[in-house]
């Protein structure tokens, strides 16, 4: 008696393991009548022990089954753990299609678990062909007359867009070589500065002249000669006539059309002055050098015009004799000759595109 209670005892703790060690196999087919060509899922569905160690049928592409049945591709593969990670489940998809009509047996598929083998149940698979009247052909696919593709201008998109773009480098091309020939600069390069007004001009000369002490040399010629030339220019830029090449009588002339005398009078003192000693070797003294420095800065003072807030930065070129240098031409045969050659590739590209679409 006490041999039956423990061989019932035994069973009974191992009852439980052996539970968790149960595998199941199922094989399964969505449907299981198909017409030839179409194409079906194959399920192979294992649930096994977490620890268990599942080998599936190794299936390839192209892989033939039975009777013209075949393995189209391996879709998936997932493990799924279950029960709290005790139990797992194994499954892999397949497509499946066949290519003649028929009644096709598949065998049991097997598998392997920890080295056994399993076997599913056998599954039977109803392949059709299309019914086709072969003594009334025109009515099931009647012949039908030469038609011409619709005119669509999507399909002349890329034709146009290649053939723009090579007007576009044609067109570049062009004036880069027009440039090249005339040995001027491709890229023109510019700088920026702010035109200052003249009285500034004009007083930034006046103290130069002042810092060159010219006014205390006994030969005062140098210091009214840059004097009066300072004013000149002064005039000129402020009132608009050309000061430069005027005597000092025809600068007073047109200045009295838009100042009194006596606000010229100091300036034609200074004019007078200065003639004298140019032409004439006329001597003066140093306060009488200092007294006319001082009635050039009156006079700009008092005509001087206010700075606009608004003006624009002068564009000033760099010199044009700065030529370029024969390593830059060679730069720009280069970028002419890749320029030409990719335009040749797009109107290529953009004839073998309208060809192909008339054809």
């Amino acid at each position: 008696m006490k041999q039956y209670k423990s061989l019932l005892f035994s069973f009974l703790a191992l009852w439980p393991l052996s539970g968790w060690s149960q595998v199941t196999f199922e094989a399964r087919i969505d449907t299981l009548v198909m017409l030839i060509g179409e194409q079906r899922e194959l399920t192979l569905d294992v649930t096994c022990g977490a620890q268990q160690k599942v080998k599936m049928p190794d299936f390839h592409p192209l892989q033939p089954l039975k009777d013209g049945v075949e393995v189209v591709e391996i879709l998936s593969s997932d493990t799924i753990l279950l029960n709290d990670g005790q139990r797992k489940q194994v499954v892999n998809r397949y497509t499946l299609t066949a290519w003649d009509s028929a009644f096709v047996y598949l065998p049991p598929f097997v598998i392997e678990v920890d080295g056994k083998s399993y076997q599913s149940k056998s599954l039977a698979l109803k392949v059709m062909t299309i019914p086709v009247d072969t003594l009334h052909l025109d009515q099931f696919c009647p012949p039908k007359d030469i038609q011409n593709n619709p005119f669509s201008w999507d399909d002349w998109k890329p034709v146009i867009w290649f053939v723009l773009i090579n007007q576009l480098i044609a067109l570049l091309l062009l004036w880069i070589y027009a440039r090249w020939r005339e040995n001027k600069p491709i890229i023109q390069f510019v700088k920026r500065k702010v035109k200052l007004p003249p009285h500034q001009v004009a007083m930034s000369e006046i103290e130069r002249i002042k810092g060159e002490r010219k006014w205390a040399e006994e030969d005062s010629k140098e210091y009214y000669t840059q004097l009066t030339d300072t004013l000149r220019t002064y005039i000129r830029e402020r009132y608009g006539f050309n000061a430069t090449e005027m005597t000092s009588g025809e600068i007073i002339e047109h200045l009295l059309q838009e100042q009194d005398e006596a606000a010229l009078a100091e300036l034609r003192q200074l004019f007078t002055t200065a003639d004298l000693v140019k032409f004439a070797k006329w001597t003066t003294l140093i306060n009488e050098n200092d007294a006319n420095l001082v009635s050039a800065i009156d006079f700009i003072n008092q005509t001087k015009l206010e700075v606009d807030p608004n003006a624009q930065p002068e564009v000033e070129e760099i010199p044009e004799e700065v030529k370029q240098s024969q390593k830059r031409s060679f730069a720009v045969k280069v970028i002419m000759i890749t320029m030409a050659t990719i335009a040749l590739v797009f109107l290529g590209y953009a004839l073998y595109i309208a060809i192909d679409l008339i054809r």
